[in-house]
């Protein structure tokens, strides 16, 4: 299939229209702009709901593409030398490492607050 055949998936409300001049809106594919570090503002809690009780240590607040969230969190487990992933824009770590991260992220510069 052409990319014009799928842009049907893109449209956004309208399923039909007897309008000859109307014209579909499409929606837009816009990912957030990465800010610079000494403008995020990331929180570091610990976390073990939905986990069979296994502690991770939970990075939230970072605003920017999902290339630049996945390049933080291989520098956080790299630094740590534990294992981690990143899902919905948070950055995983296993155990309980909040200090490390922290100290971490603020010597990235990144606004780091440690939180419970």
């Amino acid at each position: 299939m052409s990319k014009k055949n799928n842009d049907w998936k893109k449209r956004d409300g309208v399923v039909y229209s007897t309008n000859s001049d109307f014209e579909f809106s499409y929606q837009q594919a816009d990912e957030a702009q990465t800010l610079p570090p000494q403008q995020q503002s990331l929180r570091v809690q610990l976390d073990k709901s939905g986990r069979a009780g296994k502690q991770v240590t939970l990075v939230t607040g970072f605003i920017g593409t999902a290339a630049d969230l996945e390049t933080l969190t291989k520098l956080i487990k790299s630094k740590c030398g534990v294992g981690g992933s990143q899902k919905d824009g948070e950055v995983l770590i296993q155990g309980d490492v909040r200090d490390k991260v922290v100290q971490i992220l603020q010597k990235e510069g990144y606004k780091a607050k440690r939180i419970g």
